[in-house]
């Protein structure tokens, strides 16, 4: 029972290709950060803070060229902008690697701007593909698949930079890139359902109508959520190294992102999420006493479980939500702008927890990501409450003296093919439960 959300969920057409190839289309996108800083450290003999600012660079053109290229989806189709970016990145990591540091800062922005989209790309598709009662889970699985991704990636940059240079790697990179970009191709991810109308009909939607302060806030959550994952990385880091317990950093990394593995997964099973901001508060406020409750590597790892747990809930939260109220037209700018929240918010986290870390210790860089965490929370709830208390109002009214207005003809044609695609939907999951019990 429950693993059916789950079953139902990957039984639908193209869903478990997308997971897949978007996994690994990340891996190479994850490894990026880790080898851009050894080989500014170690080829270009320079010091953390010029490798900082190479990476601040490159997130700066990110955050500005995400939702550019969702926006150029939304207009020209899914490929003309795979093959954009990802001839693009590949001559990037192909040059980059050989630019001295003045004229790689500015490479970094281009190399960001025209970053290969494959973590809005996945979600994109996976609005497209699933109805909305299978979003939850369906964005469940994409949080724990990059999860996943950024276990493996920088990993395997810094095995490659560490055995054969950072410039090989960098290289290596670029082959990633291009074995993505190639993937996506391939694969075509639809980037509408087939109920909505296709890019070609070139259907334009007006900003106006979906940039909206609840949008705006959605986003706000989003990034002070990876403000808190981006600051507590750091702190664990500064936290066991000030108590000589530096060789138990990776195990606790990695039990730190296992939390948010099984909290992500237990999340996709409810039948009805929960918002953003509701997930956000809570995890930010048990982020703010973990520095406090000793510097063992083992209780350190056990302090971070509770709000480990809601890691992947949060993102997955507020995936779903952009998700339902973003008309097709505008999805891709729309996942554009919130995978630049999340860009931004990786960003950010680091020099606040690093801030805080500097001037009154490592276990303050825990109260300083997760204090700024609590703050957006308490900034965005008075939105939500009265966002809340007027769809109440709304579905609390009846209207009884104006009679029914009957549908037009474009909105029954609409209804109607929506009807069908979920019958479809519904036939192709009910077939591979009936091809699961035969075997």
């Amino acid at each position: 029972m429950l693993l059916k959300p789950y079953r139902e969920t990957l039984a639908l057409p193209k869903v478990i290709s997308v997971l897949v190839v978007a996994t690994l289309a990340r891996i190479p996108i994850a490894a990026a950060a880790v080898v851009l800083t050894l080989h500014v450290k170690l080829d270009l003999n320079l010091d953390y803070v010029e490798a900082g600012l190479v990476g601040a660079a490159a997130t700066i053109g990110g955050a500005f060229g995400a939702p550019v290229m969702g926006r150029l989806i939304d207009r020209r189709g899914l490929r003309p902008v795979l093959v954009l970016t990802t001839v693009a990145e590949v001559i990037y990591w192909l040059v980059a690697q050989a630019l001295p540091y003045w004229a790689l800062v500015p490479a970094a922005v281009v190399g960001g701007f025209l970053a290969l989209p494959a973590f809005s790309v996945a979600r994109q598709s996976i609005a497209a593909l699933t109805p909305e009662s299978h979003r939850l889970p369906a964005f469940a699985l994409d949080s724990m698949t990059t999860e996943l991704s950024f276990m493996a990636g920088p990993a395997l940059g810094a095995l490659v930079a560490a055995s054969a240079g950072p410039r090989v790697a960098m290289l290596a990179l670029g082959v990633g890139i291009l074995l993505a970009g190639i993937g996506l191709w391939l694969l075509n991810p639809p980037i509408r359902a087939d109920h909505e109308a296709p890019v070609s009909a070139g259907e334009r939607v007006d900003r106006r109508e979906w940039l909206k302060p609840r949008f705006v806030a959605v986003l706000a959550v989003t990034m002070a959520a990876t403000v808190v994952l981006a600051g507590t990385d750091i702190s664990v880091v500064a936290v066991l190294y000030a108590a000589d317990e530096v060789h138990w950093i990776g195990l606790v990394m990695s039990l730190w992102a296992l939390f948010s593995l099984i909290g992500g997964f237990a999340y996709g099973t409810v039948r009805r999420g929960l918002p953003a901001l509701a997930l956000l508060a809570p995890m930010a406020l048990l982020t703010i006493p973990v520095g406090f409750g000793g510097s063992h590597w083992w209780l350190l790892a056990a302090l971070l479980i509770p709000a480990g747990a809601l890691c992947a809930p949060t993102i997955t939260a507020s995936s779903d939500a952009i998700s339902r109220m973003i008309p097709a037209a505008a999805r891709g700018e729309a996942m554009g702008l919130h995978n630049s929240a999340l860009t931004v918010g990786v960003a950010l986290g680091g020099p606040v927890a690093g801030l805080a870390i500097d001037t009154w210790g490592p276990k303050w860089g825990f109260v300083a990501v997760g204090a700024v965490g609590v703050l957006v929370a308490l900034l965005v709830l008075p939105a939500e409450l009265r966002r809340r208390r007027a769809t109440s109002s709304e579905s609390a009214t009846v209207p009884e003296l104006d009679p029914p207005v009957a549908p037009s003809p474009a909105d029954a044609e609409q209804a109607a093919a929506a009807a069908l695609h979920d019958a479809e939907l519904s036939a192709a999951r009910a077939e591979a439960e009936s091809a699961t019990t035969r075997r």
